[in-house]
């Protein structure tokens, strides 16, 4: 267990290393910079600014100045946001992208497994029809579509729910801010959630000790809560690290959408304003998340299944 941990964290870092490069010299090559805005800027004002973000150097002179402040710890400097540090700039909003990914995880689980379960249970019935029909509609329709939607039906219409925003406190009514962008943020993983675990029920329950177990007498409820609901989730669980990083990675849309203070926000205003450092300091922090989970997921797999072997 240990030699693999090392390994995945080894493997982690020369990953990491190879988005950094990337998205250290792809901005680069596009034409202009952070400074060649519409506003024309005297030039010795430029050649200052180019000056004090080492932006007069060769490329790969700043890539090895960059590599070596990462190693270091230091994320940079915005030059959007004069005289702020990147790690001030995103690490609080990613305190507001993580909520939100939280919220999203744990309501794709907690309505997806329910869901899957009730349409295996009940197999070419009305309520697994009802459940397909539920999760083909979450499959289809991408959150760029589906939260507008919402906040159309929910929000303009009917007026039930606040259209954007994010509270500072969950309590009350504050609460009701966070509902439409869960759902949209957790929509199709629900659909995922759901026709896995339906998939994974159905094939244990026709296993050759599932018969066994029947034979024995004994209750559908007790063979299928302690060797149907083990065997047939692990699928999920396949799924589930990848779905934590795409959770947290693909807030990005439902923040711009439900106007939503995270670290998406940022992301989408430093491509734009070609904010070099911010570009690289969110990539890093979203592939750490998506390193780490699957590495977790791998784990876990191993510990749920024993037939699964690390080596």
């Amino acid at each position: 267990m240990i030699l693999y941990i090392l390994r995945r964290l080894s493997g982690g870092f020369l990953t990491l290393l190879v988005i950094a490069t990337l998205c250290f010299f792809i901005p680069r090559y596009a034409p202009g910079n952070p400074f060649s805005g519409d506003r024309k800027l005297p030039p010795e004002v430029l050649r200052n600014l180019e000056r004090a973000n080492n932006m007069d150097k060769p490329f790969i002179v700043q890539y090895v100045l960059r590599m070596k402040a990462y190693l270091s710890g230091d994320l940079g400097w915005s030059t959007k946001y004069l005289g702020k540090r990147v790690d001030e700039l995103l690490f609080p909003a990613f305190g507001t992208s993580l909520q939100l990914g939280i919220l999203g995880f744990l309501v794709a689980l907690l309505i997806g497994i329910p869901l899957g379960i009730l349409a295996a249970a009940n197999q070419n019935r009305a309520v697994d029809h009802v459940a397909s029909s539920i999760a083909l509609g979450g499959i289809c329709v991408p959150n760029f579509l589906l939260g507008p939607l919402l906040a159309m039906l929910f929000s303009l219409y009917l007026k039930w729910l606040p259209v954007a925003g994010w509270p500072e406190h969950f309590s009350g009514e504050e609460l009701l801010q966070v509902l439409l962008p869960t759902l949209t943020l957790s929509a199709v993983h629900i659909a995922y959630i759901s026709r896995l675990t339906r998939a994974g029920m159905l094939d244990v329950l026709h296993k050759d000790y599932i018969r066994t177990a029947r034979a024995k007498g004994l209750g559908e409820r007790e063979i299928f809560l302690k060797h149907v609901l083990k065997n047939g989730i692990t699928p999920v669980l396949s799924y589930a690290g990848p779905m934590a990083a795409f959770i947290f990675t693909g807030s990005i849309v439902v923040e711009r959408v439900f106007n939503i203070p995270g670290m998406g926000q940022h992301f989408v205003d430093a491509v734009f304003a070609r904010d070099y450092d911010v570009v690289m300091g969110a990539m890093l922090i979203y592939s750490t998340l998506i390193i780490g989970f699957n590495a977790l997921v791998d784990i876990g797999y191993s510990l749920l299944d024993p037939r699964v072997r690390l080596s």
